[in-house]
């Protein structure tokens, strides 16, 4: 069983952060640390977590100071945490002294869990209230002077959550199958995006 701790701040004007990130990492015992300089939001672009998850096995343990060091939302924090958990990984958050290998470690990952289903709840039921409001302005205008026309949902629009699911280690039929898209369907907006480099 191997401790691997994961430090990461978004510029290199940062190294000061990064630093310390390292020094309390190392503290805490863990056996390796992958660190880098870049933004949270761009998945493809964080070599050494991908990295650090491609070298994982069941026992393993994943250490980082704080959520928004490897997450960028709650949301995604449940998703990596469970990503964690298929592989038999345990995650300990330092700042938040979040062990999920205990009774309380596991409580808190649930609350997060319910946090974020509770944010898409909210999210979805304003965007269904918007959607109706808007008809029923535009129920008497003709298609042109709409304001509300719908949306079509394609594969395309779930790229950036497709890249950010590879990032974490997992599958192209295991993301196909998470977003809801065809194998097919996901296989061709890769390769039709030009900052997919596999």
């Amino acid at each position: 069983m191997t401790t691997y701790a994961y430090a990461r701040t978004s510029s290199v004007e940062q190294q000061a952060g990064l630093t310390d990130q390292i020094t309390r990492l190392t503290a805490s015992g863990c056996d390796k640390v992958f660190s880098e300089q870049v933004s949270a939001t761009d998945m493809t672009a964080r070599k050494e977590w991908t990295a650090l998850l491609s070298c994982l096995k069941s026992g393993d343990s994943v250490v980082i100071t704080k959520i928004d060091r490897a997450a960028r939302s709650i949301s995604d924090m449940v998703g990596i945490t469970k990503t964690l958990r298929d592989k038999g990984v345990s995650l300990k958050i330092l700042d938040m002294d979040i062990d999920t290998t205990t009774p309380t470690g596991e409580l808190m990952f649930n609350i997060f869990a319910s946090i974020s289903q509770f944010e898409k709840d909210m999210m979805l039921e304003r965007q269904r209230v918007g959607i109706a409001s808007a008809k029923e302005k535009d129920k008497f205008l003709p298609l042109s002077e709409r304001t509300y026309k719908g949306r079509a949902a394609t594969a395309r629009a779930k790229l950036s959550s497709a890249k950010g699911l590879l990032a974490m280690g997992k599958t192209k039929q295991e993301v196909a199958k998470d977003l809801g898209i065809g194998i097919a369907s996901l296989y061709r907006m890769l390769k039709e995006d030009p900052s997919t480099t596999a």
